[in-house]
């Protein structure tokens, strides 16, 4: 009977033992909780800080984040006024070719026309650029043999010297749209790497020279060079950077192929000559020559 009184006069005692065991709290706790968190009254704090520490911090943010846009600012404004970098005595060209579709192998058989439709597609969108009339509208014609040089402010603008797409003549695909290919005489571009203000020569123009690499000779028997003997023209050098060069347009060889073991895997160095040209550095292909593969079938 005792036992049964003391449970009777006693009935939180029971509900306390329920939610020790159970380990958790009623909403109503959790939001007392919350609400205390949000706004103490007693410790008159707020999210569990004082109004000092809440200024403090603002006033932490308020300092970093102005030092922080002045910084950006001043960046954007020495941008504008900084002139454009100029090249080391340690620059030196490198080369690409053009079409550039799977990596450095050129690779098609005359006689099936989807494995060298893509090279001439690339081909014609490269020179799109090159069009006479586009070089005739935004370009002018300068005089050959001798460095355009032009003075004024280095951020006025700078006229350009025209290279057309006719100079190109049988790998120009104005004659033969298919630059060769439906012939199996390919036609590959040679283009040098733009250097601000680099006078490519000395006063010589560079030249282009395509031989075998590490193969037979005879499996290279002929190559035509255009424009002329495969030379790049001193007067589109120097190059005064795209921001004021805005309608230049580099210069470019064409090697055409017309004479290449069919059947074959030719590997081809294209290299720079010239005063000055580094073409024998081992560990860059690309400095001042470049090697691609031909493979031609029938």
């Amino acid at each position: 009977e005792n036992k049964r009184e003391e449970k009777a006069e006693d009935p939180a005692s029971g509900e306390e033992k329920t939610k020790a065991e159970m380990g958790s709290k009623t909403w109503r706790e959790l939001a007392g909780e919350l609400k205390l968190f949000l706004w103490n009254r007693e410790e008159r704090t707020c999210l569990g800080r004082t109004a000092a520490s809440w200024g403090l911090i603002l006033l932490f943010y308020l300092v970093f984040y102005t030092c922080l846009a002045g910084m950006f600012a001043f960046c954007m404004t020495m941008k504008g006024k900084l002139s454009p970098p100029t090249p080391s005595l340690s620059c030196f060209p490198g080369v690409m070719i053009r079409p550039y579709l799977h990596g450095f192998t050129i690779a098609f058989n005359v006689s099936e026309r989807s494995t060298w439709q893509p090279y001439v597609d690339s081909m014609h969108r490269f020179l799109e650029a090159y069009d006479d009339k586009v070089q005739e509208e935004k370009n002018i014609e300068c005089v050959a043999g001798r460095y355009f040089i032009q003075g004024g402010h280095e951020s006025e603008e700078k006229k350009a010297c025209r290279f057309k797409r006719s100079l190109l003549q049988n790998c120009s695909g104005i004659g033969d749209p298919t630059f060769g290919y439906s012939k199996g005489q390919p036609c590959v571009l040679l283009k040098m790497n733009r250097i601000i203000g680099y006078r490519p020569g000395a006063g010589i123009p560079v030249s282009v020279d395509c031989k075998v690499q590490k193969s037979n000779e005879s499996d290279l028997r002929s190559v035509d060079f255009y424009p002329g003997n495969g030379t790049f023209d001193l007067m589109y050098y120097p190059y005064y950077g795209k921001i004021t060069h805005v309608n230049y347009t580099s210069p470019l060889v064409a090697m055409h192929f017309t004479d290449v073991k069919k059947n074959n895997l030719v590997p081809i160095q294209c290299s720079l000559k010239g005063e000055g040209i580094i073409n024998d550095v081992n560990n860059d292909r690309f400095l001042g020559r470049i090697i691609f593969t031909l493979s031609i079938g029938k």
